[in-house]
C-alpha cells in the first residue's frame, strides 16, 4: 500500500513538473520572443478552422461549459454535494483549484504577460488579455479534478470510463473552441492546460493523503 502511494506520488509530481516547465517555457517565449510561436499558432489555428464557418453552432455551444457563469454554477453545485456527503477533502481541493488557481491566479498572471487577443473576428466577446487561456485553465482544473474524483465514487468500470471520457471531451472541446472562435492563440490554450495540469499533478498526492487522514480520523465519510 505504501509503495503504491509513493509510486502514485512520484508519477504525479513528475507530470506536474513537466507541465510546469512547459508553462514556464511558453510564458518566457510569449514575454520575450513571441515571434517564435507565430508559425506554430498559425498552423494549429488553420487546422482548427479548416471548415470555418460550419462549426459555429457546436463551438459556440461547447465553449459555454467553460464560461465563468457556467463554471460557477457547476462548482457551487458540486461543492454543496461534497459538503452534504461530508467529503471535506474533495470540497477543499476543488475549492482551492477553482477559486485559487482558475478564478484568482490565472487572471492575475494575464496582467503580467499582457498578450493581446488574436486579430481574427471574435465570435464571442472577450475583454481580458489572451495568455494563458482562462477557459483552458479553468476547464482543466475543474473537469480534471472531477475526473480524478470519479474512481472514489463509481465502482463500475464502464460508468467510470464513460464519465472520464465526458470530462476529457469537455476539456479538449472547450480549448479547441477558443481557437475556433478567434479569441485565443493555440499557445494560450496549451499554456492554460499546462498550468492546470501542473496544479493537478503537484496537489493530487496531497489531496489523497489528506483524504486518507480525514477518513481514518473520521473527520469525513
Amino acid at each position: 500500500m505504501q509503495t503504491s502511494q509513493q509510486t502514485t506520488k512520484l508519477y504525479s509530481q513528475f507530470i506536474g513538473s513537466c507541465f510546469l516547465l512547459l508553462f514556464m517555457f511558453l510564458g518566457y517565449t510569449v514575454k520575450f520572443y513571441p515571434h517564435w510561436l507565430h508559425s506554430f499558432d498559425q498552423k494549429i489555428t488553420n487546422l482548427v478552422r479548416f471548415d470555418y464557418p460550419h462549426w459555429h453552432s457546436f463551438f459556440l455551444w461547447v465553449t459555454k461549459f467553460g464560461n465563468p457563469s457556467t463554471m460557477t454554477i457547476l462548482f457551487v453545485t458540486f461543492l454543496c454535494l461534497f459538503l452534504f456527503w461530508k467529503k471535506y477533502a474533495e470540497a477543499l481541493w476543488l475549492s482551492l483549484g477553482v477559486i485559487g488557481m482558475a478564478a484568482i491566479f490565472n487572471p492575475l498572471i494575464k496582467l503580467f504577460f499582457m498578450r493581446p487577443r488574436p486579430t481574427l473576428l471574435h465570435l464571442v466577446t472577450e475583454n481580458s488579455f489572451s495568455f494563458p487561456s482562462g477557459h483552458a485553465n479553468g476547464s482543466m482544473i475543474f473537469y480534471g479534478t472531477l475526473c480524478l474524483f470519479i474512481p472514489f465514487f463509481i465502482d463500475s468500470p464502464w460508468i467510470k470510463w464513460g464519465l472520464r471520457a465526458i470530462c476529457i471531451f469537455l476539456i479538449l472541446s472547450i480549448g479547441i473552441s477558443r481557437i475556433y472562435l478567434g479569441v485565443h492563440y493555440p499557445s494560450d490554450i496549451l499554456a492554460g492546460y499546462s498550468e492546470g495540469l501542473a496544479w493537478l499533478g503537484f496537489t493530487y498526492p496531497l489531496f489523497k493523503k489528506k483524504r486518507f487522514i480525514w477518513r481514518f480520523t473520521q473527520k469525513q465519510s
